[in-house]
């Protein structure tokens, strides 16, 4: 029997992808001091169930959605600490590309685009700045919240 070779499996999450890919390289976007830029999980038209959802209710993600991916971190954040006095720490490690869950009016709206060669209004990721204490949870797929 011939050898073959095996190759290791990467699971890339395909939620996470779709919004990476549309965003573009973020090298460009610098930002300032402890905040978090944060990608808005935009719910699929149709359900696993096969529900086709209205506009209008896809439409309530950008105001309402609780669940986002990390998308650029501050160089001043700082998840997890340890209080001076105690020792304890404290926090989560938040890390690149995470599915976090924030309160959406404790972050600021704005839509990211870094493909400066479709710059169509529907090329734009809906995304929120939001102080990095302002995370209010980490998990694992964005569908667990709402």
């Amino acid at each position: 029997m011939p050898a073959t070779a095996i190759k290791p499996h990467v699971d890339i999450d395909p939620l996470k992808k779709r919004i990476l890919d549309k965003v573009g390289d973020l090298s460009g976007y610098e930002i300032a001091n402890n905040e978090v830029l944060v990608a808005i999980y935009m719910r699929d038209e149709k359900t696993p169930g096969g529900i086709v959802l209205p506009h209008q209710n896809l439409k309530e993600d950008l105001y309402q959605a609780k669940a986002h991916l990390v998308l650029k971190i501050g160089s001043a954040c700082r998840f997890v600490r340890t209080d001076e006095r105690t020792g304890v720490t404290y926090g989560l490690d938040i890390q690149l590309h995470d599915w976090v869950v924030i309160k959406p009016s404790d972050a600021w709206a704005l839509d990211v685009n870094m493909r400066p060669n479709v710059l169509a209004r529907e090329d734009y990721v809906p995304c929120r700045m939001v102080f990095e204490d302002m995370i209010r949870a980490r998990v694992a797929d964005p569908r667990m919240v709402w």
